[in-house]
C-alpha cells in the first residue's frame, strides 16, 4: 500500500494524519487554524507541508499541490447532537462540513474520510446533514458508507464512539468495506500507563496498575472558550475515581517515590494523571510531541483521531484504492 498521497483538513494534533501515514499514505498538505496544532505537527514531522489556515477560507487554487489526490481527509470539530433542520449552517461546525464538501468539488479525490461523532450517523436531527453529504457527493460519482467504531477495538484504551463516513469514487467504491476491529482483548487504562507510572520510582504502581482494568472514558478536549482541561461530566469523573484517578486537575508529572495512593484519603489520596498520559490513552506513540500550555495540548488530544483508528481507515481505503476498478467484489 505505498505511492497514496491524502489532504488533512482541521489536523489537529495529528492523529488522523500518523494514523494515515502508517498505512502507507503520503501528505500532501495538512491545514488548521490553531498555532499550537500547526506547532505539534512541525515538530513531530518537520518534512510535512503544514499551513496554518482556516478551512472556511481556504482556496486550493493558491495550493496546487492538493489536486490530483488520493484521499481527502476531515477529523472535523464534533457537531452539536441539537443540530436541526432549522439552523442554516450558523453553526461553524456545521460550515465546515460544508467547507469539506465544497473542497472534495474542487480537489476531486477518489476517497474522502470524514470523522465526527457517532450521531451524525444515525440521529434523526443530524438527517439533514447526512442528505446534504449525499446530495453533494453522489452526483460527483462518490458511493457512501456510514458506520460507528469504538476506538477500544482497536487497541486504544478508551470507550470512544466515532462516526465516520468514507466516500469512495464509484469505481472503486465496491471494494471498500469498513475495518473490522483487531484488538481481541481491550487494552486497559493500566496496561497503558504502567511504564510511565513506574518512570519516578512510584512504590504504589503496581498496586495502582492492578485495579486499573478498564478503558477509560471518553476524553474530552473542551471548548476554546470556556476553562482549562478537564475530565468531562461527572459520570465520566466518577469512573476515573473508581480507578482510583483525581478528577479536578492534571498533574505535572509521574507521581514519585513517597506518593501514598489511597483512595480511602478522598482526593488526597488519588493519583492525578498527566496530559503526557492522555496521549497515551488516545493511542499517541509516546514519542509524539503536543506542543502549548497545558491546556492547549489537552484540546488537541482530545480532539484527536486515535492514530490506530486512522491507520485501520486508512488500511481499509487504501484496499479499495489499489484494487483494479474493472474488479468487482461481492457485496
Amino acid at each position: 500500500m505505498s505511492g497514496l498521497s491524502f489532504v488533512d483538513v482541521c489536523s489537529g494534533a495529528g492523529g488522523l494524519a500518523l494514523g494515515l501515514e502508517r498505512a502507507g499514505f503520503t501528505p500532501r498538505l495538512l491545514l488548521d487554524n490553531e498555532s499550537s496544532a500547526c506547532d505539534t505537527l512541525n515538530a513531530n514531522r518537520p518534512h510535512w507541508n503544514v499551513l496554518k489556515a482556516d478551512l472556511l477560507d481556504f482556496d486550493p487554487v493558491d495550493h496546487p499541490e492538493v489536486y490530483d489526490v488520493d484521499l481527502l481527509a476531515a477529523g472535523l470539530p464534533r457537531v452539536k447532537s441539537s443540530a436541526s433542520v432549522t439552523r442554516q449552517s450558523s453553526d461553524t461546525e456545521l460550515r465546515l462540513i460544508e467547507a469539506t464538501a465544497y473542497l472534495v468539488h474542487a480537489v476531486q479525490p477518489r476517497a474522502l474520510i470524514i470523522e465526527n461523532v457517532p450521531t451524525l450517523v444515525d440521529q434523526d436531527s443530524l438527517a439533514p446533514v447526512r442528505d446534504f453529504l449525499h446530495k453533494e457527493l453522489e452526483h460527483l460519482g462518490y458511493e457512501l458508507t456510514w458506520f460507528i467504531l469504538n476506538a477500544s477495538d482497536f487497541a486504544v484504551p478508551q470507550d470512544r464512539m466515532q462516526g465516520v463516513l468514507v466516500a469512495v469514487k464509484q469505481q472503486w467504491a465496491s471494494a471498500f468495506r469498513p475495518p473490522r476491529p483487531i484488538a481481541h482483548e481491550h487494552v486497559s487504562v493500566g496496561e497503558a500507563l504502567a511504564p510511565s507510572m513506574r518512570s519516578r520510582g512510584w512504590r504504589d504502581a503496581d498496586r495502582w496498575v492492578a485495579q486499573a482494568t478498564s478503558v477509560a472514558p471518553t476524553l474530552v478536549g473542551g471548548s476554546k472558550t470556556h476553562g482549562g482541561p478537564d475530565f468531562g461530566p461527572s459520570g465520566t469523573k466518577a469512573k476515573w475515581r473508581r480507578m482510583g484517578v483525581y478528577t479536578k486537575s492534571f498533574g505535572n508529572e509521574p507521581p514519585g517515590p513517597d506518593f501514598t495512593w489511597d483512595p480511602s484519603l478522598g482526593d488526597d489520596g488519588l493519583v492525578r494523571i498527566t496530559v503526557d498520559q492522555t496521549a497515551l490513552l488516545q493511542g499517541f506513540p509516546e514519542a509524539w510531541r503536543i506542543s502549548g500550555l497545558k491546556t492547549a495540548r489537552y484540546r488537541q488530544i482530545g480532539h484527536a483521531t486515535p492514530p490506530p483508528v486512522g491507520e485501520s481507515l486508512g488500511r481499509a481505503v487504501a484496499e479499495a484504492l489499489n484494487r483494479d476498478p474493472g474488479t468487482r467484489t461481492a457485496g
